[in-house]
């Protein structure tokens, strides 16, 4: 057993896919992500996605968009974090991040966005309606997903919570171009836990850029555990992991 790792969990190899950099990253994940919908819909009624918002997922979500014959009519979006704090219309909210830059570029069926000033519970109850088939997401610098940050539970009986956001992870909402200062980024949010991402049936996760490769290596390399929330990535048996010449793994 690894260390760190949770008694008793099955371990696995992500598929690791490497570019030359993030658009050709976005492409190739679009290429994936939208044969896996179509894989689906040829015996489903619907297919159910959790889709990131973040910069590092701009060029999949652009690609995903442009990409032919999707019957995106049948398929029911859902995002995996949220502000608290933000009035309704601020640009930096992450609902209305995906709306601009994936939901209102195609015609989903659904698209069910995460209300800050509701309880955890509502979300929750939308997520456990069906199975969830697909999760796109990232990897954030100190290794969380969502906005699981360590030390994270990989096995927190919550679908959906309020958490702290640590210092780390704020000021990577700064340096992505999110906010202009550490003291504009809300300490507070609501995120899907590890368990609820890794409930899909498969798992897309685009990792670019240079201030990624540190988190990415320990993820795909070191011990398994709450300290990396990312890690988890390796107890699911259908993950494949995009990474670009400046994320690679060392």
């Amino acid at each position: 057993m690894t260390e760190g790792q949770r008694p008793g969990a099955a371990t696995y190899e992500p598929v690791l896919r490497r570019f030359p950099d993030a658009e050709a990253l976005g492409s190739a994940a679009a290429r994936d992500i939208a044969a896996a919908i179509a894989r689906r819909l040829e015996t489903r009624p619907e297919v159910r996605m959790i889709f990131a918002a973040a910069p590092s997922q701009e060029a999949t979500l652009r690609a995903l968009a442009e990409h032919p014959g999707v019957d995106w009519t049948r398929v029911t979006a859902f995002h995996m974090d949220e502000y608290l704090g933000l009035g309704s219309g601020a640009p930096q909210r992450f609902g209305t991040w995906l709306r601009r830059a994936f939901f209102d570029r195609v015609p989903l069926g659904a698209v069910h966005l995460i209300d800050p000033g509701a309880p955890p519970e509502a979300y929750a109850r939308l997520l456990a309606a069906a199975p969830i088939d697909v999760t796109c997401l990232g990897i954030g610098v100190n290794g969380h997903l969502a906005f699981n940050d360590p030390p994270a539970d990989l096995d927190d009986p919550a679908p959906v919570k309020i958490v702290e956001l640590d210092e780390v992870c704020r000021r990577q909402q700064v340096d992505d171009g999110c906010f202009a200062a550490l003291d504009q980024v809300p300490r507070r949010a609501i995120t899907l836990t590890v368990p609820a991402l890794l409930s899909a049936e498969e798992i897309f996760c685009m990792v670019p850029g240079a201030r990624k490769r540190e988190a990415v290596t320990a993820a795909l390399r070191g011990p398994i555990g709450g300290h990396l929330p990312a890690s988890a990535l390796r107890t699911h048996p259908r993950c494949v992991v995009y990474v670009d010449e400046e994320s690679a793994p060392r």
